[in-house]
C-alpha cells in the first residue's frame, strides 16, 4: 500500500502547485472568442484507446469548443493523477482504483469527470502450453506482476474465489516486462497484462495464450480508465471540462462509426521512438475496446455502483483503510 500512495504523493510534490489553464482565456468554453489551453496527460503513450482524442483533434472538434489541446505523456505511472491533482495539467487519464486511494487515504482533491473504458482490461495471462485452466491452478506457480498492490489483491481474490490458497502463489515484481516474462518463462503467469494490448501482441508474435477475466472470480467490474481533474479546476471552470467532453464525445462517435479512419489517424500520431505501434494489433485492440467504452447513458457517463462496489472490495482487501465519500469521487457532465 505504501508503494502505491507514496508514488502519488511524490508525483504531486514534484509537480508543485501551478495551473495549466490559460488565464487570459478563462471564461465559458465555446462561448468566448479567446481560446483556452487544456493540457491532457495520457495514462501511457498513444494507442488504440486514445484514438477518439486524436480523431477529435484532427477534425477540429476541440477548436470548435474554444480549446487548444496539448496532449502529454507520463514519465511514471503515478504522473497523471499527481499532475492533475496539483493543477500541472488540466486533466489526465488514470485508473479508478487510484482515484479511490488518493482521495480516501491521502485526501487528494481529484475527481473523475468521465469514463473511457467501463470494464477491467487487466487479465491474468499465461501461455496456453502452461495448462493453467483456472485461478486455483496458480497454486504452486509463480505470477509476475507490475509491483502494484492492486494486482496482488486481484490474484488473492481470484484464487480464493476459485477455491484455492493464495499463500501458495509466489508473486514476483517484474515491472512492466510482462510479455517477456512469460516468453522467457520467468513466471508461469502474469497479472496486469491487458486483453487489448499484451494479449494480442503475444499472439501477433506467435504465442498462444490463456487468460482469466477478473470479474468472473470475485473482483468487481471497476472502470479501467477514467478522465480526472482537480477539485479546484472543476469548481472554478466546469464549463471548460464540459467543453472538452463535448469534443471528446464527437471524437468517440466518429471512432465508433469509422474505426478504420480512427486507426489511420492514431497511426499517424503514434510515438514511434518511444512506443511504436503494430497496426494489426491496434486494429484488434480497437475492436475489443469499442464495446467497452460506451454505456447505456452514453460515452463518459458514470454510475454510482462501480464506485461503491470497487471501494468496498478495496477496503475488504486492505487496499484502503477508510470509507470514501462516493459523491466526492466523480461527477457527470450535464446533458
Amino acid at each position: 500500500m505504501k508503494k502505491w500512495t507514496a508514488g502519488i504523493l511524490a508525483a504531486m510534490l514534484l509537480a508543485g502547485c501551478g495551473s495549466s489553464t490559460n488565464e487570459e482565456g478563462a471564461g465559458e468554453a465555446g462561448g468566448s472568442e479567446e481560446m483556452q489551453d487544456v493540457s491532457l496527460m495520457l495514462d501511457w503513450y498513444p494507442n488504440a484507446v486514445h484514438s477518439f482524442l486524436y480523431v477529435a483533434e484532427e477534425k477540429g472538434y476541440f477548436k470548435e469548443e474554444g480549446i487548444n489541446l496539448d496532449i502529454q505523456f507520463p514519465a511514471n505511472a503515478t504522473d497523471p493523477i499527481g499532475m492533475a491533482a496539483s493543477d500541472q495539467v488540466t486533466m489526465a487519464i488514470t485508473y479508478q482504483p487510484d482515484v479511490i486511494v488518493a482521495r480516501t487515504e491521502q485526501n487528494v482533491g481529484v475527481k473523475s469527470v468521465g469514463t473511457i473504458v467501463r470494464e477491467p482490461l487487466n487479465r491474468v495471462v499465461s501461455l496456453a502450453e502452461s495448462n493453467i485452466k483456472s485461478p486455483k491452478d496458480l497454486e504452486g506457480k509463480t505470477v509476475g506482476y507490475t509491483g502494484i498492490p492492486l494486482n496482488e489483491s486481484i490474484v488473492k481474490t481470484m484464487v480464493e474465489e476459485d477455491g484455492g490458497d493464495p499463500s501458495k502463489v509466489e508473486l514476483v515484481d517484474v515491472g512492466f516486462e510482462l510479455n517477456s516474462t512469460l516468453i522467457s518463462k520467468r513466471a508461469d503467469a502474469v497479472v496486469g497484462a491487458y486483453i487489448n494490448h499484451e494479449v494480442p501482441l503475444l499472439e501477433f508474435e506467435g504465442y498462444q495464450t490463456a487468460n482469466f477475466d477478473l470479474t468472473e472470480y470475485g473482483v468487481p467490474s471497476f472502470y479501467e480508465l477514467i478522465a480526472v481533474t482537480s477539485d479546484k479546476t472543476w469548481e472554478e471552470n466546469p464549463e471548460l471540462i464540459q467543453a472538452f467532453w463535448r469534443a471528446a464525445e464527437k471524437g468517440f462517435a466518429d471512432m465508433k462509426a469509422n474505426p478504420d479512419e480512427a486507426l489511420d489517424i492514431l497511426m499517424a500520431n503514434q510515438e514511434t521512438e518511444n512506443f511504436p505501434l503494430e497496426e494489426e494489433v491496434e486494429k484488434e485492440s480497437m475492436a475489443i475496446l469499442l464495446p467497452l467504452m460506451e454505456g447505456e447513458q452514453g460515452f463518459g457517463y458514470q454510475e454510482e455502483e462501480p464506485w461503491q462496489e470497487t471501494a468496498d472490495w478495496m477496503k475488504e482487501t486492505g487496499l484502503i483503510q477508510n470509507d470514501p465519500v462516493i459523491d466526492d469521487l466523480y461527477v457527470n457532465m450535464p446533458e
